[in-house]
C-alpha cells in the first residue's frame, strides 16, 4: 500500500509497504478514502514539531480522514465491510483516571494519528482502526465533506467549553477552518453577536456567510476600537483560533469582567505572555482545548442537516501524488485555500 511520509522540512515521500495484517477483535481495516489537511499538520510539515512533540523523520502524517471499511474483527456489529466512516483520530485506552472521568481526549495512554511516538498517521491507503472510532457517514454528505466531522467535533467541544449560552456577544479571531467552524457552532447556540478578525479578505467574507455579523481587519483596523465602539461593556468570550500569542493580549482588552478566552489555536512557541494583573482584576477565565471529546455525531449531524455549510469550506481537492502540493497550498494560504482535501483513492 501507498504511505506518505514527512521525511524534512516542507518535504513529504509516499513510499510502497505492506498491507496491514487482518483486524483484531474489536478492530476494523479502513481503507482511507480522504485526508484532511489540517493547521496542526502545518506545524509539523514546516516546522518539525509542535511545542515538546518533534518529529523524528521519516515521520507518519495526518489525521482528518474519512474512508471504507474493508473487513471487521470479531465483536464489531455496527460496522460492516462497504460501510463509509468518519474517523475520530485519537484513540484512548478506555482505562486510565481520564478515560473513566469522560475525558478520553485526555488519556494517560492516547495515541492520536499522525503524532510523533502515538499511532501512523491516516495518509495511507489502509489503517487498522478501533472500531468505536469509526462514525457511519449519512448517505446525504460526501466523503470530503465527512472529513470535517473531526475539525467541526473541536469546534463544538470549544463552545461547550466556552459555557456559550443565548444571548451572549463573543468573537472569533482567526477565521481558517477551524475558526469558522467555531463561528457556525456559535451561530447555532443564539450568540447575540459574533465579531471575527482575520487578516485574509476572503476569509472574512466567509465568516460573514458562517454566521459573524462583523468581520474585520487586524492590519487596517484597530480590533479592539472597533469592537468596544459597539460594545463598550465587552465581550463575554473570545475565542483564540489563530495560533498568534500576541492575540491573546487583545482578547483580554475585549473581554468583559468576568469573561472568558477560549484558546483554540496551537502557537508555535512553548510559552506565551499575557498580562497577570488585567487578568486578575477582570477576574478573566482562559480555557485551552484539547481536541474534541464526545462530539463527532454531533458534528456529522450538523453537517447532514445542513446547519454548518461545510461544503463552502471545501476549496480544494487534490490526487495523493499532489499531497506536497497540498500541504504547500496551506502553509502558504495560496489560491483562495480554505480546506484542502487529499484524495487517496486517485
Amino acid at each position: 500500500m501507498k504511505t506518505a511520509y514527512f521525511v524534512a522540512p516542507r518535504e513529504i515521500c509516499i513510499v510502497e509497504e505492506p498491507a496491514p495484517r487482518a483486524p483484531a477483535p474489536g478492530e476494523v481495516l479502513v481503507r482511507i478514502d480522504r485526508l484532511g489537511v489540517c493547521g496542526s499538520d502545518i506545524h509539523y510539515y514546516l516546522e518539525g514539531r509542535i511545542g515538546d512533540q518533534v518529529l523524528n523523520y521519516p515521520a507518519s502524517l495526518g489525521h482528518e480522514c474519512a474512508g471504507t471499511i474493508v473487513a471487521t474483527g470479531s465483536g464489531v456489529n455496527f460496522l460492516s465491510p462497504g460501510t463509509l466512516v468518519a474517523i475520530d483520530p485519537a484513540i484512548s485506552c478506555g482505562r486510565c483516571d481520564q478515560c473513566r472521568r469522560g475525558r478520553a481526549h485526555t488519556c494517560r495512554h492516547l495515541r492520536f494519528l499522525g503524532a510523533p511516538g502515538e499511532a501512523p498517521g491516516a495518509a495511507a491507503e489502509y489503517r487498522l482502526l478501533p472500531a468505536e472510532n469509526c462514525y457511519p457517514i449519512p448517505s446525504n454528505l460526501s466523503l470530503e465533506e465527512a472529513v470535517l466531522a473531526e475539525p467541526l467535533s473541536v469546534a463544538f467541544h470549544a463552545v461547550r467549553l466556552g459555557a456559550i449560552t443565548p444571548g451572549m456577544k463573543v468573537a472569533v479571531i482567526g477565521c481558517g477552518p477551524i475558526g469558522l467552524c467555531v463561528a457556525a457552532v456559535l451561530r447555532l447556540a443564539g450568540t447575540a453577536a459574533i465579531y471575527a478578525s482575520e487578516l485574509l479578505d476572503y476569509r472574512r467574507e466567509l465568516a460573514l456567510r458562517f454566521g459573524c455579523h462583523r468581520a474585520l481587519d487586524p492590519q487596517t483596523e484597530d480590533i479592539a476600537a472597533q469592537i468596544l465602539a459597539e460594545e463598550p461593556f465587552g465581550l463575554d468570550v473570545v475565542f483564540e483560533c489563530s495560533g498568534d500569542p500576541a492575540v491573546i493580549d487583545l482578547a483580554q482588552l475585549l473581554l468583559t469582567p468576568g469573561g472568558t478566552l477560549v484558546i483554540v489555536g496551537i502557537t508555535p512557541q512553548p510559552s506565551v505572555n499575557f498580562n497577570i494583573h488585567r487578568m486578575r482584576r477582570s477576574e478573566l477565565t482562559f480555557r485551552n482545548v484539547r481536541r474534541q471529546v464526545g462530539c463527532m455525531e454531533q458534528a456529522l449531524s450538523a453537517l447532514s442537516l445542513g446547519l454548518v455549510p461545510g461544503r463552502l469550506l471545501i476549496t480544494h481537492v487534490l490526487p495523493f501524488a499532489n499531497i506536497n502540493e497540498a500541504f504547500e497550498l496551506v502553509a502558504a494560504h495560496e489560491r483562495g485555500v480554505v480546506k484542502a482535501i487529499v484524495d487517496l483513492t486517485v
